[in-house]
Order: structure tokens, then sequence, then C-alpha cells
């Protein structure tokens, strides 16, 4: 096995990009690639670098995409080795964002400079979004590229995106559509005062838990054949001064759909307004659009995808659509066909993350392989 895939890695892993840093992630990649003869374009907005590398001007246009941020190390004393010294134990690297994601970043740039080699006259174009914003607030990051790619018509045909998708052993599952996600953030109001004389204060407590349990009760839709039934969570909530003695004035109520195809956004806020106005609750409500449902069914980049992992590991994959958001949100709504493929998503934003390196090397296979069937065949 060669050491490309993982020196790159090593050199990516070194480099403490936290979101929204990217620590020249983007320039080391960027200088690989236009050695390959790609022309680099960075944007940067506000406090985010993203990277658009293109080879090409012609369509179809393959784009991996992906990004160099990582989240916070945590505990820095729980680590085995330090997160940001790459270091390699029983064939597994450790180091903060090794499966999530710059494992897959060295896996793309390896494997587009040897298909490159082998190709210099491929047909289409091959591309690359990389920010260094989508852990965090993802404001600056992918969306932004997406508008400005959109606003000069510059269209991406199939996406790969390098998210950790795999559950077990490199490639056994991919992504081929998420979730869409809704967020609710709520306050209802009621009367602050003394806890001896509830007759003059209204808690809203009290009043907000018959309606948020109507909601946690909810059967929102069946799913379908591609996805799971749409959730409700409440994934935060607060109401009170910290004092025994004092009824609350408001209390304040963090909310999360991942919803299917079944239902979209504007159903769900309409249900949910209907149940907290049946309830004769007086509140405020704002929401956060994070994201739409997307799906890729069968097609060229979801045959060529599971073709490549068939070839290069000898056993098929199973395309899913479970698990959080990722930026390929943002790419499918123009029209793009979008899957995910990376490695073993089992240690992703913990203490000791790690991928296995012989999995970068497979990975790298899979990925040269997909754009041999994409833009040579």
């Amino acid at each position: 096995m060669t050491q490309e895939v993982l020196e790159l890695a090593k050199d990516l892993l070194s480099r403490p990009s936290v979101t929204p840093l990217d620590e020249g992630c983007q320039e080391l990649m960027g200088d690989r690639l236009a050695a390959a003869g790609f022309n680099i374009e960075s944007m940067v907005f506000d406090d985010t670098t993203n990277m658009w590398a293109r080879r090409g001007n012609e369509s179809p246009v393959f784009c991996f995409a992906g990004h160099t941020d990582v989240v916070p190390t945590g505990d820095l004393s729980k680590w085995h080795t330090p997160p940001f010294e790459p270091t390699v134990i029983d064939d597994y690297i450790h180091g903060r964002g090794a499966a999530d994601m710059k494992g897959s970043l060295a896996a793309m740039v390896v494997a587009t400079e040897r298909f490159v080699a082998k190709h210099p006259d491929h047909k289409g174009s091959i591309a690359f979004l990389i920010t260094s914003d989508e852990e965090g607030p993802f404001i600056n990051g992918t969306t932004r590229v997406i508008d400005t790619l959109e606003a000069r018509n510059e269209k991406i045909t199939w996406s790969l995106v390098g998210e950790p998708s795999s559950t077990h052993k490199l490639g056994d599952v991919v992504k081929n559509g998420r979730r869409g996600s809704l967020t609710g953030n709520l306050t209802v109001k009621g009367i602050q005062g003394h806890v001896a004389y509830p007759h003059l204060a209204d808690n809203p407590i009290h009043k907000a838990s018959p309606a948020l349990a109507e909601l946690a009760q909810m059967h929102w839709d069946n799913g379908n054949e591609f996805f799971p039934p749409t959730s409700f969570q409440i994934a935060n909530i607060n109401g009170g001064t910290g004092a025994s003695n004092v009824i609350p004035g408001d209390l304040q109520v963090m909310f999360n759909f991942r919803y299917s195809t079944e239902v979209t956004a504007e159903e769900l806020i309409k249900r949910v307004l209907n149940i907290l106005d049946a309830h004769g609750l007086d509140y405020d409500i704002n929401w956060v659009f994070n994201g739409l449902p997307f799906l890729t069914g069968d097609g060229p980049l979801l045959e060529a995808t599971k073709a490549a992992i068939l070839d290069v590991t000898g056993y098929e994959t199973d395309p899913q659509t479970s698990g959080g958001t990722s930026d390929g949100r943002f790419i499918a709504p123009t029209g793009a066909q979008v899957i995910e493929l990376g490695p073993v998503n089992a240690t992703i934003h913990k203490i000791n993350e790690c991928v296995k390196v012989s999995d970068l090397e497979i990975l790298a296979l899979c990925y040269e392989s997909i754009l041999e069937k994409l833009l040579c065949e």
C-alpha cells in the first residue's frame, strides 16, 4: 500500500482548523490541485475561507465537496495523543478530523492526481468545493459558494461529499439523501410572581406542558421507502430564575424536526402553530431552516458509486438517508445529484477520533474508480 494518502492526511491533521479556521489546509490542497491543472479560486466570506477549484470548462461537472474545519477537541487530558499531532497506532491514525473529514480530503486529492495523470483528456470537468464552515453556523460556507456559482450559472452535475458515511467497514453505507431539518425557538409568556401567591402570577411552564406533550406524541407522517417518519425532539428547555420561590415569567423551548419528503416545512409550522393556539398560549416563535430534504435516486452517480465500491472492496453498499445533515443540502437544490461516501463514522466528534490507515487508501481507490466510471466510460 502506498503512503500518499496517509502523508497528506497527516499534513492536514496537524493544522488546528477549528471552525471557522482553515489554517492553510485549503492552500495545501490548492497547490496540489493547481499542479494537476486546476484553476483555484478562493472565496472568503466574513470569517470563512472557501475554495472552488476546477479542471476543465465543459459539462458534466463532477465535484468533490468537503470541509477543512473540525469541531473543538474537548478535554485534552482524555486524548491518548495530542489531537493535532497525528499519530498512527495499530493501523489507525488518531487526530481531530481524521474521520470527519480530513482523511476524505486527502483521499480526494490523491485520487484526483492519479486520475488526471492517467486520463489528462478526460471528458467534462472535475471540481472541488471546500469550506471551513461546515461544523459551525454554516452561514458563510458552502451555501455562499453555491450562491456565487448559481449567480454565474456554473452548474454542478454530480457531487460526492466526503462525510463519514460508513458504519462498520468502509463503503458498507453511502448516503444518497438526507432528511430536512427545521428548528423552532419558542418563548411562552407568563407572569412572574411568588410561588406562595400563584393567583397573582401565571406559570408558563404549567401552561406549556400539555402543548409540549402533544407535540412530542404527535405522529407527523409515515415516512416512505427512502426516509423514516418525521421526528420531533425538544433540544433545550429553560425557565425560572433559579430560586425555588419564584414562578417564572417566561419559558424558552428549542425543538427540532428531522423531516421526510412526505411533509414540507410549511406544513410542520402550520401544525405546530395550530397546537400552540389550541392550548391558548401567549407566545413568540422564530424558525430556523437548516436544510431541505433531498434524495439522489438511481442514476449515473449512485450507480457509479455502487459499482466502484463493489469493484474495490468486493461487497455491495447500502444507500441510506439516515443521520444528520451535511452540506449536500446546499448543493442538491441546484439540481445536482449528491452522494456521501467517507470513512467509518464510529469516532466522529469524539475524544481520540481516528480512522483506519488502510481505509484511506481504499477510499482513494473508490474515488478514483468513480471518476473513471463517470468521466471516462
